[in-house]
């Protein structure tokens, strides 16, 4: 159990196991439903662009149509948002693939309710990137192969996906250092050279991009074809007792997906709202796909990734964990 806890600080959330235990449970209901039917609810998620949908649905109205009221909170990583899930803290979560199927696989009852973001697909035109600083003498990810790597979390999505950019260059990933950074510090650690190079996603990338950093990999496009990267999800305590709750948060989701999908303008003017990101640089940003469903054929891959990195304690239940 010390080391099921310890865990939370490298990037995983064994945590998770003792707020299983917790007086408070996750399946008591979301907030409470006030006189006129709305039913409030608290969401965990992080500043960054992959989220855009869920602050767009809010501003649009989709959530409040199904009954729905937003409570938002920020955290640095999945890592971080799964404990207070189980715990009952929130009602539903934003978490990358990697870190569901680390709590799936350490008996952390979490059931995914939607699709999250997906990456374009596109090498060198994804929302991720794989940056060295300006100046830097590595112009491929191979050379990053015994570097300093910024990841958000350890032992986590970025740890396997930039293995898969080092792996595909042509570089002996098993000896790449990773270092724990929020996204938003990635940028100031490359131009200090705390690092060697950062794994960082929008809007942070444009950013660093914007102060002289290169890009030299992009790792959700070498992990997978068209990878989801992440999903919304819940525990499944309270899936079994608020069901018409997550039918609601699904219905809506899947709206607020469609419609950022379509009118990136809009996507760019409300990352502005929750990220720290110049209003100049918004423009800049490449934007991921919001797709209605996720790719399970990718996250299958994630997975086996994953595993061949040490991450799982055994082999996940990709269609368990599936919506």
């Amino acid at each position: 159990m010390r080391r099921l806890i310890a865990g939370l600080a490298t990037g995983t959330f064994l945590l998770a196991a003792t707020a299983c235990g917790s007086s408070g449970g996750s399946g008591s209901s979301g907030g409470g439903a006030s006189s006129g039917g709305t039913t409030t609810i608290k969401v965990s998620t992080i500043p960054i662009v992959d989220t855009a949908p869920l602050y767009v649905g809010q501003a649009k109205g989709f959530y409040a149509k199904h009954g729905l009221k937003l409570s938002i909170s920020q955290a640095q990583g999945g890592a971080a948002i799964v404990p207070g899930v189980v715990s009952g803290q929130y009602q539903f979560g934003f978490s990358n693939v990697t870190s569901l199927l680390i709590a799936q696989t350490n008996n952390v009852p979490v059931k995914a309710v939607a699709e999250g973001v997906n990456s374009t697909g596109k090498e060198n035109a994804d929302f991720c990137g794989l940056v060295v600083p300006k100046g830097s003498s590595i112009t491929s990810a191979k050379q990053l192969a015994g570097k300093k790597v910024a990841v958000n979390n350890l032992n986590n999505i970025g740890d396997t996906t930039v293995r898969a950019s080092v792996r595909k260059a042509g570089g002996d990933p098993s000896k790449i250092k990773f270092v724990e950074l929020p996204f938003d510090q990635m940028p100031a650690a490359l131009d200090k050279g705390q690092v060697d190079g950062a794994f960082i996603v929008e809007p942070a990338f444009t950013q660093a991009k914007s102060e002289g950093a290169k890009n030299v990999g992009s790792p959700f496009v070498d992990a997978a074809a068209n990878l989801t990267v992440a999903m919304f999800f819940t525990s499944q305590q309270y899936a079994q007792k608020n069901p018409d709750v997550v039918k609601k948060f699904q219905a809506a989701t899947k709206e607020a997906l469609a419609y950022s999908d379509k009118n990136p303008a809009e996507v760019r003017k409300i990352v502005g709202t929750y990220t720290k990101i110049p209003a100049a640089l918004l423009s800049k940003m490449t934007l991921p796909r919001w797709p209605a469903e996720p790719n399970q054929a990718s996250i299958e891959t994630l997975a086996k990734e994953g595993r061949q990195d040490g991450l799982f304690k055994s082999a996940p239940d990709v269609d368990k964990l599936m919506p």
